[in-house]
């Protein structure tokens, strides 16, 4: 198989194999910074492949556009009476309708900003139900999950589910935690942010329901790739982030029932999160601002919103079609070159997002994304993506590479890695690499970089988590 060019006949017959290609070989909308050329440690500079979506995606030019028009008019938000901020609230408090329109939200439930998932995440931990001062219950999560999704409910009353070697399995397992009793939430990832694999919500939160519990989708990874309506799922809560979801500025939002966002613990204790605030004592506020205290990122807010537009609009079978055509290519691709392993954590799970997850026999998987990124101007995520527990039952340790693409994405970034990878086991490294504050950066590095960057750009300050 060609890593070059696209090659129709390793793409599943799902859909026709021409029009899989036609799908994936151009971007599917236009993001900001799309021929963004990257310098090569031996020389020249080549189209930036951004295969790191899943970290933080590229802004639609739509939404950079959206943002230029929007800066004049900012302003700090409520209360004030200038034209300024009169428009910056209307922006900021229609954004909240906007969202909720895009999750399906049902009319009453809260919109809540925050700084990103992890902060909302956070945020819900602070609103679980009491009763006589006690918890009324107990969280249970997966171990499969992001930090933001694990971490969150190790200060307050929890259990954890170790996931069966099938969906079909891990299922049976939730639902045999849940007939225990005593959970009030059970919190669970839309899509793994290591594998991509989809789990099946709607399914969750009928299980959830059906003991007495709520549910909370950390929808990062799964809002990116598909709509979810949390009306007809049934969900309680759904979190996500607007960096993931091409928007700047790293926005968060929970959505759901506003009960307990009510009742909880007031997230940020400062100005506007007040009905009467006295030298020794407070009334606090209900709705979204009991738990916006301070400024609001009116513009993170604004970006946000204005990206679920783009992509509430775009083509469902056409957005499925061309990712579709990209994971396929790839994974093929990757599992015909020797020493290279997929990874997955469900043997029967039928529905992925843009996201893969490898491999390298023999190789760091450091070493691996430092030497596709200087040699082949190819940029993905290595490490233990903040799921360390699901990393360690994977049998990586130390961890992997992942690739993540999405609208902005074209199938000869997938192929460029592909050639990365095959020359890398025919080749070997083409240039001397060594560790530096716990990364792998090339020696004697001395491509240039804007004016206004770091000498050394992504070293300083890395944070390689590696140690268990």
């Amino acid at each position: 198989m060609s890593t070059v060019t696209f090659n129709a006949n390793t793409i599943p017959s799902i859909v026709d194999a021409a029009a899989l290609e036609a799908a994936a070989a151009r971007p599917l909308a236009a993001v900001t910074g799309a021929e963004l050329q990257a310098p090569l440690i031996q020389g020249g500079h080549v189209r930036y492949a951004n295969l790191d979506y899943g970290a933080s995606a590229p802004a639609l030019t739509i939404v950079s556009a959206y943002l230029n028009e929007v800066l004049p008019y900012y302003a700090s938000v409520h209360r004030g009476a200038g034209f300024a901020s009169q428009i910056s609230t209307s922006v900021y408090e229609n954004s909240r309708n906007i969202v909720r329109e895009f999750v399906g939200g049902r009319a009453d439930d809260s919109v809540i900003f925050t700084r990103n998932t992890t902060d909302s995440l956070n945020l819900l931990a602070g609103c679980l139900p009491h009763v006589d001062g006690q918890f009324a219950g107990e969280v249970l999560y997966l171990d499969i999950e992001h930090h933001a999704n694990l971490l969150p409910w190790q200060g307050v009353p929890h259990r954890s589910v170790v996931a069966a070697p099938t969906l079909t399995g891990t299922l049976d397992k939730i639902e045999a935690e849940l007939a225990l009793g005593g959970v009030s939430l059970l919190a669970v990832t839309g899509a793994s942010n290591v594998t991509g694999e989809i789990l099946p919500i709607a399914r969750l939160a009928s299980l959830a329901h059906q003991y007495g519990a709520r549910i909370v989708v950390d929808a990062a990874q799964l809002a990116p790739h598909r709509r979810v309506n949390i009306a007809e799922a049934d969900v309680d809560y759904i979190v996500f982030s607007g960096h993931k979801l091409y928007a700047p500025f790293g926005a968060g939002v929970v959505v759901g029932r506003p009960d307990w966002l009510d009742a909880g613990i007031p997230h940020l204790a400062g100005g506007g999160a007040v009905r009467e605030a006295r030298l020794d004592s407070v009334s606090w506020a209900t709705g979204p601002a009991r738990h916006e205290g301070g400024s609001p990122n009116v513009l993170g807010a604004a970006t946000l919103a204005r990206a679920t537009q783009v992509l509430a609009d775009l083509d469902q079978d056409a957005w499925h079609a061309h990712e579709a055509g990209i994971r396929s290519y790839l994974v093929e691709g990757l599992e015909a070159i020797d020493g290279v392993t997929v990874h997955r954590i469900f043997s029967d799970s039928e529905d992925t997002i843009g996201v893969v997850n490898f491999s390298v026999e023999g190789f760091d998987a450091g070493l691996v994304a430092a030497y596709l990124a200087a040699e082949h101007g190819v940029g993905l995520r290595d490490g233990r993506f903040c799921a360390h527990p699901l990393l360690k039952r994977l049998g990586l340790p130390s961890g992997s590479l992942r690739a993540s693409f999405g609208v902005g994405s074209r199938l000869e970034d997938a192929a460029r890695l592909l050639t990365g990878i095959e020359e890398l086991k025919r080749n070997g490294l083409g240039w001397d690499y060594v560790v530096d504050e716990g990364r792998w950066v090339p020696a004697n590095d001395h491509r240039s970089y804007p004016e206004w960057a770091p000498n050394t750009p992504g070293t300083a300050g890395a944070a390689p988590c590696t140690v268990d």
